[in-house]
């Protein structure tokens, strides 16, 4: 048996119960039962013997000194005490700790050591980033967020490397802000959330180093991809020097980042020379070739690589790795990626409809909604670029009572690739840091190749081998005979023809194939309910009594049509979707709604009600029955080529007017039941039972 405290630990420890407490630390209230809680409840770990350390965050003391906090998470700490670790790029390092503090508020006292469990700040390392390991537990978290910004900085009056050095310990302190110099046009650019961390940035570079710091107006982070397999070679030999290495690329699962691997024999290329190539492909940001975004979602594979025994030295190898990746995304066609947001909307149930219209618009997806009482809850994914100032918009539609959540899921290729790639105005092929081309030597003197020309220099053979065409089926019933074209060679071909006499090739035509008439199938009816697609504006004027109400008020009209609708779809029990266009309408947006239990639409600016009709029904009519109620002949014949089926407005009016008989009686018949009248039932029950006594 397992006592409760017990059981509550390894639940709170699955993460399938929360426990909650609940106080007021300003006034000492709850203190003492949180604690209790925590020793009672809280999971129990069994830390290792050897040292370990986790790292949480990053700070400065008033001296400007370097604060790492962390959590020893094995064995024990001591001050002086020299640890190990890995950065985020995979590069070891070793530095010395130099005070160990247990701080209290502002207040702190050093240790000369610290038993596992412990949570201390350290001075003395400058290596180590938030979610770091230490230790035995080296090794970085990969982080919950990402930015998806990128804004470049003003620093007004100030030196710009200065700036950028304060905006480095702003890094350190916060793992979602990336500070990067670009060379090229001598800025600093940031990656960020969103405006409310840039907000959160301009005041602390205000408050701690007086930098006024301006920002623009900020452009999406995308990245690159591939999307074939190519091989990537680089060359670097200028007089003594020497390196030559060839790389695959071939495009990942979405989501899979950068994945380094090699298939090089050792026989052809030392050990250290090929783990000194995987170490260079980790230590850099590769560039795509369309922005110059970082690419990812790549598996690079070295394949072949080769050295010289006196004139190779470690940086040849950097550069001819480099230049293979490179050279290889120069070939490979290329994907553009762009952040999408996993959504979710908490909104009035009434206005539902515009969400999922704007999630559409956006060009988004949504699952189906939930909906409990007057609110409404809305799941779905959307890209980041369409949904920039959306807060705002939601909370205006709403009144305030919408709440937008956005979590980034992930890269999907751009939708509208052709247009970013024109406005970036990136060329590959002047990119200095990133070069295509590589360097030969001839004649004691290096000289550089383009990098479509590099397959006519290099040293090693192609590694990537073209697929060659498939054979031909051979025809049935035809023996093989050798020919000149044959595998034979000539020793072979010679006996043949001196025993079997002259080879010749004979033509073989297979009798004709009978073909079998086959009758044409008539397409299975699909299940599901009925949907019907009705044209507003083409009912309301085909209709003498509407289009007379029209006359006077078109807005009586369609809520007069609205309610006709309505009724109908009760007694029917189809899908029923009214549409009246707003294609004259200035910068409409398409307005989905739901009134009672129909669906009506208002279409945007510049569609018409006949395209919208003809695209849903074309969606629609894969999997269920489609018909559409126009007096629209062109548009009756474009829905028939789409699988639906057309309904002229005069049969239309036959069967609302049936369904509306139908409802009549069916309302007399509820508002007028038989009288139960008790006391004319009770006499005439009385006097059958004295006739059958008299009798």
């Amino acid at each position: 048996l397992v006592s409760l405290p017990e059981l509550v630990r390894l639940l709170v420890g699955q993460r399938k119960i929360f426990p909650c407490c609940f106080g007021a630390a300003l006034r000492l209230e709850g203190i003492e039962e949180l604690l209790s809680a925590l020793v009672q409840y809280a999971p129990r770990r069994d830390y290792p013997d050897a040292f370990a350390a986790r790292v949480y965050k990053i700070s400065r003391d008033a001296q400007g000194s370097r604060l790492t906090w962390l959590k020893v998470t094995g064995g024990t700490l001591r001050a002086r005490q020299s640890v190990t670790g890995r950065s985020g790029g995979g590069e070891p390092w070793e530095e010395k700790i130099h005070q160990i503090r247990l701080y209290s508020g502002d207040k702190y006292e050093t240790a000369e050591e610290v038993p596992v469990g412990t949570v201390c700040a350290v001075t003395g390392l400058a290596s180590p980033r938030i979610g770091e390991g230490i230790g035995a537990d080296a090794g970085a978290v990969d982080p919950v967020l990402e930015s998806v910004f990128a804004y470049r900085v003003d620093v007004g009056e100030a030196d710009p490397f200065t700036a950028l050095q304060k905006l480095r310990e702003l890094e350190e302190e916060d793992p979602l802000l990336h500070v990067s110099w670009e060379e090229t046009g001598r800025e600093i650019r940031v990656q960020l959330m969103g405006q409310v961390q840039l907000e959160i940035l301009q005041r602390l570079a205000k408050d701690r180093f007086g930098l006024d710091l301006g920002f623009d107006q900020g452009s999406l982070l995308y990245k690159e991809t591939i999307a074939d397999t190519v091989e990537g070679v680089g060359h670097y030999e200028p007089l003594r020097h020497y390196a030559e290495v060839h790389l695959i690329l071939s495009p990942g699962e979405r989501g899979s980042g950068l994945v380094f691997d090699t298939a090089c024999s050792t026989d052809e290329l030392d050990l250290n020379w090929q783990r000194l190539i995987l170490t260079h492909l980790q230590e850099k940001t590769h560039r795509g070739v369309l922005i110059g975004a970082p690419v990812t979602d790549l598996r690079i594979t070295l394949a072949a690589g080769r050295a010289h025994p006196k004139h190779t030295e470690g940086g040849d190898f950097r550069q001819a790795t480099y230049r293979a990746v490179r050279q290889g995304l120069m070939q490979a066609r290329s994907v553009l990626l762009e952040p999408w947001y996993d959504v979710r909307m908490e909104l009035p149930a009434v206005q539902l409809g515009r969400a999922m219209a704007d999630l559409q618009r956006m060009g988004g997806r949504f699952d189906p909604p939930e909906t409990e009482g007057e609110e409404a809850i809305l799941t779905g994914t959307a890209p980041v670029a369409e949904l920039g100032e959306y807060q705002r918009e939601l909370t205006a539609y709403t009144r305030g009572a919408g709440r937008l959540y956005c979590t980034l899921r992930g890269y999907e290729p751009c939708r509208d690739q052709e247009s970013v790639v024109a406005a970036s105005g990136y060329d590959p092929l002047r990119d200095p840091d990133n070069t295509p081309d590589s360097v030969f030597c001839a004649h004691g003197a290096g000289f550089t190749v383009p990098w479509d020309q590099v397959g006519k220099y290099m040293h090693l053979e192609r590694q990537l081998k073209p697929q060659r065409p498939t054979e031909p089926e051979k025809q049935p019933g035809r023996r093989p005979v050798p020919s000149a074209g044959s595998a034979l060679d000539k020793e072979l071909q010679a006996i043949y023809e001196r025993t079997y006499g002259p080879t010749k090739e004979r033509a073989f035509a297979p009798p004709p194939k009978q073909t079998e008439t086959r009758r044409p199938r008539a397409k299975a009816v699909p299940e599901g309910p009925e949907y019907l697609l009705v044209d507003g504006y083409n009912i309301i004027h085909a209709w003498e009594d509407l289009e007379a109400v029209a006359a006077d008020s078109l807005e009586a009209a369609r809520q007069l049509l609205m309610d006709l609708m309505s009724n109908f779809q009760g007694i029917r029990g189809c899908e029923l979707i009214l549409v009246f266009d707003a294609y004259r309408v200035p910068f409409h947006k398409e307005e989905i709604f739901r009134y009672h239990n129909i669906y009506v639409v208002y279409t945007k600016e510049a569609e018409t009600a006949d395209a919208y009709i003809e695209k849903t029904a074309h969606e629609i009519a894969k999997e269920h029955r489609v018909r559409v109620a126009t007096s629209d002949g062109l548009e009756q014949l474009i829905v028939l080529s789409q699988g639906a089926l057309r309904l002229s407005a005069s049969a239309f009016r036959l069967e609302v007017e049936t369904a509306g008989e139908e409802l009549r009686r069916l309302l007399r018949r509820i508002n007028r039941p038989d009288p139960a009248r008790p006391v004319a039932r009770a006499l005439e029950d009385a006097r059958r039972r004295e006739d059958e006594t008299d009798k």
